[in-house]
């Protein structure tokens, strides 16, 4: 089975058990508003890439794995474009959460995803109850604080903002935990598997500063120009355009270099690579040299 329907199936029977009997029309709906349809899933996409290079030995667990991780990414969404963050009116090219269905909901949105991504690990545990729980528990550490992407929001509150440390739990923690939980669905140690998600993480938040100084909001799909607006630290302001687009080549070749060895290791290169060109964003002709 591809890797897309793998993850579109995943996520809509994790989406399913929040649905029916006498729960709230609206924050039921906003639930799967709020996934579907989704982005590009790089997250669970590289999770399910790890996994098969690994063995994929309890496919059921490792599609839930790719849920979880897709569920608590959804959340960190609607969360990111409420007022008090980014007061964003668009994500994916449709109106936000919280201007679909109002702020109240939109919290309550990203609340019960976060709560349904641990409830969609928990029903695989009867696939192998120890790897369900150091799911779990990789998932929560790079959710949560001091290293996950709570704290890369609340880095962005403090006077002075460690650069490193932002970075690596704003944008990289997800990704950390999508090749650790590839790892650990198949039965591999996940510690190997940090230096690829971190690095992996590091360029795509690269991209993403570049796409939010370069590209306007209908191609992106959600508004522009957000760090300057907020007076974020960000790879453009501090490398200049070409800069950072020779940073994002060096950090992505780096991340293919440390992919650990596995069964898999050149068909996971091969994804690696294809992910890499997929969050590249083209150079502005006037960027050329």
């Amino acid at each position: 089975m591809p890797l897309t329907d793998r993850i579109e199936g995943a996520v809509t029977r994790a989406l399913g058990t929040t649905q029916g009997g006498s729960a709230p029309r609206q924050l039921a709906e906003a639930l799967g508003y709020a996934c579907l349809p989704g982005g590009a899933r790089i997250r669970p996409t590289i999770l399910l890439s790890v996994a098969m290079a690994c063995g994929d030995d309890k496919p059921r667990l490792a599609d839930a794995a790719a849920a979880s991780l897709e569920l608590i990414h959804c959340a960190s969404l609607v969360h990111d474009d409420l007022p008090c963050f980014d007061d964003a009116e668009v994500r994916r090219g449709k109106p936000s959460v919280h201007r679909a269905y109002s702020q109240p909901l939109a919290v309550l949105t990203g609340d019960s995803l976060i709560i349904l991504a641990f409830q969609t690990l928990a029903r695989a545990a009867a696939e192998d109850g120890a790897r369900a729980a150091q799911l779990s528990l990789t998932l929560s550490e790079r959710t949560g604080m001091p290293n996950g992407i709570c704290a890369g929001q609340g880095w962005e509150s403090e006077p002075e903002i460690d650069l490193g440390a932002y970075h690596r739990s704003k944008t990289a923690a997800l990704f950390i935990a999508a090749t650790q939980m590839g790892a650990i669905s198949a039965g591999h140690e996940p510690e190997a598997w940090y230096d690829l998600g971190a690095l992996i993480g590091e360029a795509f938040q690269v991209a993403d500063d570049l796409r939010d100084a370069l590209l306007d909001e209908a191609t992106l799909g959600k508004p522009v120009g957000q760090d300057d607006l907020h007076g974020r630290p960000n790879a453009v302001a501090e490398l200049g355009v070409q800069g950072a687009f020779k940073h994002l080549s060096d950090i992505l070749a780096g991340a293919i270099a440390s992919i650990p060895s596995c069964p898999g290791e050149a068909a996971l290169a091969k994804i690696v690579s294809m992910q890499a060109e997929r969050i590249m964003p083209a150079v502005p002709a006037r960027y050329q040299v």
